[in-house]
């Protein structure tokens, strides 16, 4: 059947496109003033640059020591995005497969857990971990990021692994796989759409998390490139060029595995919600 274009869809159009462009004014603000001098952005931020300063960009990767805060920022992302798969996958997978009423009650503990604020727990949290040696140390990172994540991600896993056939574990048992086999060679490959997903959405909190990190890692050498560009901004000053360059360097990375992948977002939380 063929679309009518008429002046109801026109009108849906131009809402949706000026809706988008307020949504892009930070960005604007962002990048144009991260090519101005100082004095330029306090006269006048909304004004376009009068000369490029490419130079911001090259003072603040210096200054912010880039090279090693994005390799901080590297390591955290990859390796709590490898252990909350990994742990969340199987989580789900046995709270799925395994009927009772313990499994349900420890799904639902996952799930009230998405809905504490962090800001509650995060004294407690600090002195726990002090006490067992976790605080200043990546590894220690990581295990809360599989804490925190652990929520959302087992409660996308688990609505994705019940629209998985039992028939194709059980004839992989009969056929002499064990267990952990039938979840590594035929239930994990089902799902890489919802595990995109996952990766995507941990990724963009993980990758920006501020608070987390500075109660965390107090040595200078662990910064993350949030924690990083927040030095910019002084008691007494604010290098508001710099800072905004760095914000620009900072968001790149992020942007490009988006662009990548943004396609499994809606794939992967609609095929696990169908299903």
């Amino acid at each position: 059947m063929k679309r009518i274009y008429n002046l109801k869809i026109f009108s849906i159009e131009v809402i949706a496109i000026a809706i988008a462009m307020v949504f892009l004014v930070p960005f604007y603000y962002v990048i144009v003033n991260s090519l101005k001098p100082f004095a330029e952005i306090l006269l006048n931020t909304s004004a376009l640059p009068k000369e490029l300063m490419w130079e911001n960009y090259s003072n603040a990767f210096e200054k912010m020591n880039f090279g090693k805060v994005f390799l901080n920022s590297l390591i955290i992302t990859v390796s709590s995005n490898i252990v909350i798969v990994v742990f969340c996958s199987m989580a789900a997978y046995m709270l799925v497969r395994t009927k009772g009423k313990l499994s349900t009650v420890l799904f639902f503990m996952f799930v009230a857990a998405m809905v504490i604020p962090f800001q509650s727990i995060m004294i407690p949290l600090v002195k726990f971990t002090g006490k067992i040696h976790l605080i200043n140390s990546i590894p220690g990172l990581v295990f809360m990021y599989l804490g925190f994540g652990a929520g959302l991600s087992i409660f996308l896993y688990h609505g994705f692994i019940k629209g998985i056939p039992i028939e194709l574990e059980e004839a992989a048992i009969i056929d002499g796989c064990s267990r952990f086999g039938v979840f590594w060679r035929i239930v994990f490959p089902l799902l890489k759409p919802i595990t995109v997903t996952i990766i995507i959405l941990n990724s963009l909190w993980i990758w920006n998390d501020f608070l987390l990190p500075l109660l965390v890692l107090q040595d200078a050498s662990l910064r993350t490139i949030p924690l990083a560009t927040f030095y910019f901004f002084g008691q007494f000053t604010k290098q508001w060029d710099l800072a905004l360059a760095a914000l620009v360097i900072s968001i790149l990375p992020l942007l490009i595995l988006f662009f990548f992948l943004q396609k499994h977002i809606i794939k992967g939380i609609t095929a696990g919600s169908i299903k």
